[in-house]
Order: structure tokens, then sequence, then C-alpha cells
């Protein structure tokens, strides 16, 4: 018999898996990762992970499997919530569920399952492994789940090869309904809980809050750049070459508060996003204000007026080479080579047509259509059909 170490998060997803795993014959073990215990910064009154690991635990008894509690608080402190301070602090807005997949799942916890003698490690997620074979050697696939309005392979796009041959994903076949249908047949405390906004593993968080904690309140000021605004009607200039276009079509627009007036205040820039229309609190304009950028060196907050505002539109966004990533290996592009996929740049975003062009410094992604705030420190992943096959962080 094979063993499965399974991370048993105390939610629906998990508990399936778990009974599914067991179903197919593997010796299953449950582990709860314990990622917060820091009390100086309060994230709610509540305490959700004791009420989660409480139920992973009856989910376990039910199961009749052995169940064990691991605190990786220290790891998660220092490689998620320490880098999200920084990259928020640079103006960057982070992906925590992608990193803590990344950092927490399928490296500090997938060790521990491995020093305990498993062979495989399994999640709750909804995507699929597919293994192929490509000259003499096995090549593994992060395809999508079947149920595309849950497919999760996006927050899994970080994953190596060494890390998909060692996971499983049992409920990758299955939509929401039939998980939830399943644990209501075995009788399993889970069948009906809601499922998690948190950060992965640690429950409510409030980010914003969580952030001000750390990050220390700076009033500035809102700034709302109108649509007609010259810098958004120059004629492209011609270019030498395709990178030269790649580049003017991905740069960072540079404002200034001269180009428009003050609509309000704010208590910090690193507490917003691009996209964002939340939390302005600012009344009184025709559409909603959107944030189009920020300057968290001036302490400024740029905003337009709706959806369309041409602040939030971009074709093409840049990934340095430090910060590419391919699932597929044996599919990595040269200088020079390019690729036609489907891509995103966030998690419940449908698929869109694009390019990659390798370059030198990095890579360029360009869609064939208008994307909405393309967001600096997030991640953009592609894919061929349904496969996810690289991603890198937008630079």
């Amino acid at each position: 018999m094979k063993r499965v170490i399974i991370g048993l998060s105390g939610g629906v997803d998990s508990s399936v898996a778990a009974y599914l795993l067991k179903q197919q014959g593997y010796e299953v073990i449950g582990l709860f990762m314990k990622n917060w215990h820091d009390d100086s910064v309060t994230i709610s009154n509540e305490c959700p992970w004791l009420d989660d690991s409480n139920d992973a635990m009856l989910v376990a008894d039910k199961l009749g499997i052995p169940f064990q509690t691991v605190d990786l608080s220290e790891q998660y402190k220092e490689r998620i919530v320490d880098y999200m301070f920084n990259e928020y602090e640079k103006g960057r807005t982070p992906n925590p569920d992608v990193l803590c997949n990344r950092e927490i799942k399928f490296d500090v916890f997938m060790k521990i399952a491995l020093d305990l003698g498993a062979d495989y490690v399994a999640t709750g997620h909804y995507c699929r492994k597919g293994t192929i074979e490509k000259d003499g050697k096995e090549v593994y696939q992060l395809l999508a789940g079947v149920d595309g309005n849950k497919d999760q392979s996006y927050f899994l796009c970080q994953l190596s090869q060494e890390q998909l041959a060692k996971s499983l994903f049992p409920i990758g076949e299955l939509t929401k309904p039939e998980v939830r249908a399943i644990a209501a047949e075995q009788d399993l405390v889970t069948a009906d809980k809601k499922d998690s906004q948190g950060l992965c593993f640690i429950g409510k968080v409030k980010l914003p809050d969580f952030l001000q904690q750390q990050l220390k309140p700076k009033e500035g000021e809102i700034v709302e750049i109108p649509k007609d605004v010259a810098i958004f009607s120059e004629t492209e200039p011609n270019f030498d070459s395709e990178e030269e276009k790649l580049k003017y079509l991905s740069r960072k627009i540079q404002y200034s508060k001269s180009q428009g007036k003050v609509v309000g205040k704010h208590q910090g820039a690193h507490y917003f996003t691009k996209g964002q229309r939340k939390g302005l609190a600012v009344g009184g304009t025709v559409e909603p204000l959107f944030v189009i950028d920020t300057d968290v060196e001036e302490n400024i907050i740029y905003t337009g007026q709706g959806k369309s505002h041409p602040g939030l539109l971009k074709k093409a966004l840049f990934v340095s080479n430090d910060e590419l990533h391919w699932v597929r290996e044996d599919l990595v592009l040269k200088t020079d080579e390019t690729m036609t996929v489907k891509a995103r740049i966030r998690y419940r975003q449908p698929l869109e047509s694009a390019t990659l062009h390798k370059v030198e410094g990095g890579m360029y992604v360009a869609f064939e259509n208008y994307q909405s705030a393309i967001t600096e420190g997030q991640f953009v992943a592609w894919y061929l059909n349904d496969e996810l096959v690289g991603s890198g962080v937008i630079s």
C-alpha cells in the first residue's frame, strides 16, 4: 500500500479527497497545518484554526485514519507574511495563495510528509495531474479541474516537476456539488461547511487591517486622472523591433498630480491595489472611481472613472528571468522564440488568447485583447489547452 499524507484543512474538499484516497486503497494519514499563532498581530477575534483543526480531526476519526497537527507558523511568517509586507511596501500586490502552495504546502509540508515515509502528498485542490512520456522520460502535467467554475490550477502555477511527481489531486475530476454530495453520503461533519475565504490554512484575515498593524498609516492624496488627458491619446511611435513595441505596450505610465485633480484623502498608498474600487470613499463622480496606479514613494493614489478608463487597460506585460517559472521544463522558450497560449492574470479570469515572446532579460506576454488592471506582483499563468505550462510574477 502506498502511503499518502493529505493536508486536511477542516474543509469539505480535503475531507472528500481523504475519503476517495482511502477508497482507492491508499494508506492515508491526515495532517493539519497550523500556520499562525502570533497574537501580536490580531487577525480577527474568532479563532478559526481551532474550529478547522477540530473539524479535520472529526473527519479523520470518521474515516478511521491517523491524524496529527504540524506547526508551520514560523515558516509561514518568514516565507509568506514577511514577503507580503515587503511587496506591499514596494507598492506591489502579492498573491498569498500561490505563495502558500509553492512555499508551504508543496515544500515545507511536503518535506515533512516525505520524512514520515509518504509516497505522495494530497490536497483538496480542483485540478488534475497528467503523466506523459517524452524522450523516454516521464513528464508531469498540471491540468485544469473538470469543474470550470472551481478550477484551481492557477493557484498551483509555481509547482515544479519534482513537486508534481509526489502530488495527488483526488477531487480534480469532480464538480463542487458532487464533492458536497459525497461528503453528505459519508456523513462527514464538513458536508455543508462554507468555503473559507481567508488566507490558506489561517482563516479569516482582513488583509488591509492586518497590514495596517504593520505598515503605519500615512495620509496622502487621491488624484483623479481624466480619460482625455494627453498621455492616453499619444500616437504610437514607429518601432525598429518587436521587442521595442512590446516594451512600449507593457510600459508603466508615469502620472503626476498636475495631470488631474485632488478628489480625496487616503491613509496609505500601500494599502491599495490597481483596479480596486472599494475603500476610496470618494463620492460625487458620474462613474465609480477605480485605482489606476499607486505611488508609494510620493504616497499618492491615482484614480480614474469607470471600468473602461484607459489607465486600467493594457495589452502586454513583462516577467523578468528570475521570476519566470515553467511547470513544463521541456517547453522552455529560448531567446527570440514565441509561443501562442491562453493566459490569465488572476484566479477567476476566463483564459485569454496571448503570445509569449522570450527576450534576453525575460519574457513578454502580449494579449490579443486589452486586459484590465495588470498588477505588479501578481502572477500571470499560461496554458496550452487545459494544461498550465508556466507562470511568472508580473514586473
